[in-house]
């Protein structure tokens, strides 16, 4: 026989252990896709080391004993593997970083400073104090559209200075 005809070979009569494999599997898992998993470790580590397989053994038993060798391997893993702290880290409180926030508001308070008066009133009035524009309207003796138009320019103006 050919090496690729003994490949073949190989490959099938792996296939059709494979319904003993989940079986032998369930020895060791009782999640289904536990057992998956150490099936699937199996047939990739034999296909892998399917040169060693020597003819005249039984696959059958060596498959076997590359699946409890690979379920030990795995089960002293698992031994030293901490999983989670011994607390909920979810559960303790947060504090913001205030570096980033105060770079911005002194970043925010020298574009405002340079900010023409009623610019910098209007954006105090409407942004800061949340009056309505009829309100901050009143208060700077002008019209409603004069307001919007010197918020619209102070943002503008912000938003130039500020990149």
């Amino acid at each position: 026989m050919t090496e690729v005809q003994t490949e073949d070979n190989f490959q099938a009569q792996l296939i059709e252990l494979m319904p003993a494999l989940r079986s032998f599997a369930r020895r060791f898992y009782a999640k289904s896709s536990d057992i998956d998993d150490l099936v699937q470790d199996t047939i990739v580590k034999a296909l892998s080391n399917s040169d060693k397989f020597e003819d005249g053994t039984r696959l059958k038993s060596w498959l076997f004993t590359i699946m409890r060798n690979r379920f030990c391997t795995n089960f002293k893993l698992a031994k030293r593997e901490r999983v989670g702290l011994d607390e909920n880290i979810g559960d303790r409180p947060t504090t913001p970083a205030s570096q980033d926030w105060a770079i911005a508001c002194h970043e925010l308070e020298g574009a405002m400073d340079r900010l023409p008066e009623k610019y910098r009133a209007a954006l105090d009035m409407i942004i800061i104090q949340g009056f309505s524009y009829e309100t901050a309207a009143n208060r700077s003796g002008c019209p409603v559209g004069t307001m919007k138009s010197r918020v619209n320019r102070a943002r503008m103006q912000l938003a130039v200075d500020l990149q």
